[in-house]
């Protein structure tokens, strides 16, 4: 894989996530020898903050519970992730650090050195992603590299 360019897909557990790296593999990796990129996916785990703030008897309790139940997602994206891949014969390189996605993300292309950042859309309007943050809006603003967002098709009636 030396000389390859690096191509980041960051995942969460999210049916949006998982189509974006399918679509990644079947547009960029359809056939893996001859793809110009290294495949490198990138989960952001979540701290369990909210559960920090918890004074009181049994904060300690809920706290490792919390992070039992987001370690359980990391693997379980890890395994779904290396699945996906493995199907395809792609190799891939899975990154699972902890953090705000954002910051995850845009981190992650600095240190992968990635010449792209794919991410999927979780279909926000306008009023959520300001209450709530769009993690490919502010990696389009803020990742030193290209951004594709990919999202999935509405369902037809």
């Amino acid at each position: 894989m030396a000389g390859k360019q690096v191509m980041l897909v960051g995942v969460d557990d999210s049916e949006r996530s998982f189509y974006a790296l399918q679509w990644t593999l079947d547009h960029f990796f359809h056939s893996p020898s001859a793809s110009p990129f290294k495949l490198v996916v990138v989960h952001a785990k979540s701290i369990p903050i909210s559960a920090i703030s918890l004074g009181g008897p049994g904060a300690v309790d809920i706290l490792s519970l919390v992070e039992k139940d987001l370690k359980s997602t990391a693997e379980r994206v890890t395994e779904k992730t290396k699945e996906a891949c493995k199907k395809k014969g792609v190799e891939v390189e899975v990154d699972v650090t902890e953090g705000d996605a954002r910051n995850v993300m845009c981190d992650a292309v600095e240190k992968h050195h990635a010449s792209v950042l794919v991410l999927g859309s979780h279909g926000y309007g306008v009023f959520k992603r300001a209450v709530l943050g769009s993690v490919s809006d502010y990696c389009s603003h803020h990742a030193h590299c290209s951004v594709m967002i990919v999202k999935k098709p509405m369902a037809k009636n």
